[in-house]
């Protein structure tokens, strides 16, 4: 009889743990009914991941800050390199039908003429051939021990104010009004101002761009593809030289910029 009931109470305490679990989906389930039916359910839309810039500057180890600040950065770097790695390889073999003397087809040109617009480069004078060519030029890495070094000097370690508000981490001007963030210090008579960036991808994307296709930095590109000709790995200490104009610091831009690579030992992640 006392196993009878203990089984009885068993099965009463089941049943009652089965009928909470359906209330409990039930009310899930009529909440879930009430929100779709919502006017606010159209419009009210995901909002966008929120990134959130590491506080380098609560860091009181200077090594660790710097530490820090590499590692994170390393990965955007990395990344974009990866994406213009693609094109490249894409565009050589475009490169190798050019200078074959055979023609592009259309979908081809089309595509050659599409990332020569993207690199700003004009096209209205130029042969298929010496488009390619002068793309073959642009659309190429950067390393990163030298992307590394110019972020941690322009942003001062991912503390500076134009990084925090504007995830600006390459000092990058722009010259439109309310294109950025006005400089505290601008001379009387200047108009630029530092980009504001949407995120920090954006930010590595348009430092890359700038590089590969400004007139400013055509030496340090003829510097890489020299260095391409003869098979050579890209050398951050020599490319350096080509920033002269990055800064109104000039030559003592490029000091220094060779200097934090020397420093903090980044050409290591160059091979990482």
């Amino acid at each position: 009889m006392k196993i009878s009931l203990e089984n009885s109470r068993t099965q009463e305490l089941l049943s009652a743990g089965l009928v909470s679990i359906a209330m409990i989906c039930l009310i899930l389930v009529v909440q879930l009914l009430s929100r779709l039916d919502s006017p606010w359910a159209e419009i009210a839309a995901e909002p966008d991941p929120i990134t959130v810039f590491p506080d380098f500057a609560s860091i009181p180890n200077v090594g660790v800050k710097k530490q820090q600040f590499f590692d994170f950065l390393q990965d955007y770097i990395v990344a974009e390199n990866a994406e213009i790695v693609r094109d490249r390889i894409d565009l050589q073999r475009y490169a190798d039908i050019a200078n074959s003397g055979v023609a592009l087809s259309a979908p081809e040109r089309e595509w050659v003429l599409k990332l020569a617009e993207n690199y700003r480069i004009e096209t209205a004078q130029l042969s298929d051939s010496e488009t390619v060519k002068e793309l073959m030029k642009r659309v190429d890495g950067i390393p990163v021990s030298l992307a590394l070094a110019q972020a941690a000097n322009e942003s001062a370690w991912g503390t500076s104010r134009f990084t925090l508000e504007g995830n600006n981490i390459f000092g990058q001007w722009c010259y439109e009004a309310g294109c950025g963030i006005v400089p505290a210090q601008r001379r009387d008579g200047a108009t630029h101002e530092v980009e504001s960036f949407a995120s920090l991808e954006s930010a590595v994307r348009a430092y890359f761009l700038n590089i590969n296709s400004h007139p400013s930095y055509r030496h340090l590109r003829e510097i890489r593809a020299e260095m391409r000709q003869f098979h050579e790995e890209l050398d951050a200490m020599e490319l350096a030289y080509g920033l002269g104009r990055y800064s109104e610091r000039g030559d003592n831009y490029v000091d220094e910029v060779q200097n934090i690579i020397i420093q903090n030992d980044l050409l290591r992640r160059d091979n990482g």
